[in-house]
C-alpha cells in the first residue's frame, strides 16, 4: 500500500463530538494517485451516517461497531461510489443514497449497484435537524451533495474544494497541481470543474454564500489535506474568484 501522508489509513479519527474521518489508501484517477477520504457522524438515534464511503477492512467495522449501527451510505457525486457496494455487502440494512448523477454514471460503467433513495436540495427525513444539506448545481460536469453537520460546525465536501500537499505528492505533479488550482495551502475548485460552472456563476456563488451562512468551524474535504480550522475563511478563499461579497 503506498504512503499517502495521512496514516494510520482504514481506521476512525475523531473530528469532533460523533463526528469521525477515515482516510483511505490512493486511488487512481485519470492516471493521477488520489488520497480519499471518508467522513462518519453518529446521529442522536444512534445510527451512523457514512458520508463517501471508502475501503472496508475488518478492522475497521470493528472500529464502527463499537459506535453503533450503519444506517445510511452516502454518495455524495457522480465519482464517488464506486466502495459503497462493499458497503453495503457488510451492512445489508443500511439506506443508499445516491446525489444526483451517481445512478447515470454507474449505468454507463456497467457497475451493478442500486440505491435506496435520491439525494435532494434540502436535509433528508432520517438527519433533518443534525446535519443540513443542499444540492450544488450550476455545470452541466458536475453536481455534489454538501452537507454540514450542526452539531460540530463541520462543512462536508467532497470534490469542489480539492487540496494536495505537494509533500505527498510527486514533484513533476507539482505544477500540473498549480495550473488546476489544487495545491495546499491554497486549494479550491479544480480549473477544468470551474470552467464548467462559467455560465452559472451566480448559482454556484448562492450555494457558496449558503454555506458560508453555515458558519463552518472546519471543512472536510476528500483529497488532500483538510481544513481544521477557519473553515469559513478558507472556503471564502476557495472560492474568492466568485466575488464572494466581503
Amino acid at each position: 500500500m503506498k504512503v499517502t501522508g495521512y496514516e494510520p489509513l482504514n481506521t476512525l479519527k475523531p473530528v469532533a463530538d460523533n463526528i469521525w474521518l477515515i482516510d483511505a489508501p490512493h486511488v487512481s484517477f485519470y492516471g493521477l494517485p488520489f488520497s480519499t477520504r471518508c467522513t462518519v457522524v453518529r446521529l442522536a438515534n444512534g445510527g451512523l451516517w457514512v458520508h463517501s464511503p471508502t475501503m472496508l477492512t475488518e478492522t475497521l467495522k470493528a472500529e464502527l461497531a463499537a459506535l453503533g449501527p450503519v444506517q445510511h451510505l452516502i454518495a455524495p457525486n457522480w465519482i464517488h461510489y464506486v466502495s459503497l457496494k462493499d458497503w453495503q455487502a457488510a451492512y445489508p440494512e443500511a439506506v443508499a443514497w445516491a446525489a444526483p448523477g451517481v445512478v447515470a454514471r454507474a449505468a454507463r460503467r456497467n457497475v451493478d449497484i442500486c440505491f435506496d433513495h435520491d439525494l435532494g436540495a434540502v436535509a433528508e427525513a432520517p438527519w433533518a435537524g443534525e446535519i443540513d444539506q443542499l444540492i450544488v448545481t450550476g455545470s452541466k460536469v458536475h453536481s455534489e451533495a454538501v452537507f454540514f453537520h450542526r452539531g460540530s460546525g463541520t462543512l462536508i465536501l467532497t470534490d469542489l474544494i480539492e487540496n494536495f500537499e505537494g509533500k505527498n505528492m510527486p514533484l513533476w505533479l507539482h505544477p500540473l497541481l498549480w495550473l488546476g488550482g489544487v495545491l495546499a495551502p491554497k486549494g479550491g475548485m479544480p480549473r477544468d470543474m470551474r470552467a464548467s460552472f462559467m455560465g452559472n456563476k451566480t448559482v454556484l456563488r448562492g450555494h457558496i454564500e449558503t454555506m458560508l451562512a453555515w458558519a463552518p468551524a472546519r471543512v472536510i474535504v476528500s483529497h488532500g489535506a483538510w481544513f481544521e480550522h477557519d473553515g469559513a475563511a478558507a472556503l471564502k478563499q476557495a472560492f474568492a474568484w466568485l466575488g464572494l461579497e466581503k
